[in-house]
């Protein structure tokens, strides 16, 4: 079953960027795609209904209306969409669930940056590093903005793994960001470095992440319920990347 669901059908979007903010290691994607949600007050704009999806509603506080689980929000002005998620999706139906937001991607003339972290434990005062990996053509805005490519091999898994390789597959243009970020809990700080250095200069759009440093602390504990459960999930259902070392 794919079906994307849009709600708010006064939003007009022309080949917008998707940022993909599906739950992974250190919540980086999560973190970054709910804080650009609520930074720029992007409307709620479709839902996605797709293989693999928990077939549950949410809700949130001070409001009666149930969301489905997974979920798109728009911003017109920058032309920039949001795959926000508040399930992990199951990994024996990742290629399904790939293959669904994959053909609203190519509906709507969409560039994807799909995000991920990759199982870093930085010392005091050490600022993550981020790669760019692409499908297509993609890789010249990477050469454009100055991100560097990985300095090792590896691989990314779970849904965002699946995402890339159905953009390769299908020859789409997409940009993968790896962001070094704490294996084991919810990591603000390599968000913040996902927004700086690579989602805001690829999207061309201007993220105040003040607030996401001042808050830093509370981010991790409201997320990290969430990381525990992605914790307990099978490593294939936690989007991340990995030294190809670690699959041997």
């Amino acid at each position: 079953m794919t079906n994307v669901t849009v709600v708010a059908d006064d939003v007009e979007l022309d080949a917008p960027t998707l940022v993909e903010g599906l739950p992974g290691l250190g919540l980086v994607g999560k973190i970054a795609t709910d804080h650009l949600v609520e930074e720029f007050d992007m409307t709620y704009y479709a839902g996605i209904d797709c293989d693999g999806i928990p077939q549950i509603a949410v809700y949130q506080g001070g409001d009666r209306e149930l969301l489905p689980p997974v979920r798109l929000y728009a911003d017109e002005e920058r032309d920039l969409v949001a795959l926000r998620s508040d399930v992990p999706v199951s990994s024996d139906a990742a290629p399904e669930f790939a293959s669904c937001v994959t053909s609203w991607i190519e509906s709507n003339d969409a560039t994807p940056l799909f995000l991920s972290g990759l199982p870093h434990q930085k010392q005091p005062d050490e600022v993550p590093s981020l790669y760019g990996v692409a499908t297509g053509d993609a890789g010249t805005l990477l050469d454009d903005h100055d991100i560097g490519a990985p300095d090792e091999t590896g691989a990314v898994s779970g849904p965002t793994g699946a995402l890339l390789h159905h953009a390769g597959k299908e020859e789409l243009d997409a940009v993968g960001l790896v962001v070094q970020s704490d294996p084991q809990f919810p990591d603000p700080e390599a968000a913040r470095i996902l927004i700086e250095k690579g989602i805001g200069p690829l999207a061309d759009v201007e993220v105040n992440t003040d607030d996401l440093v001042e808050r830093a602390e509370d981010i991790r504990e409201q997320k990290e319920q969430l990381a525990q459960r992605m914790q307990q999930a099978e490593s294939e259902e936690s989007s991340q990347a990995q030294p190809l070392r670690m699959f041997h």
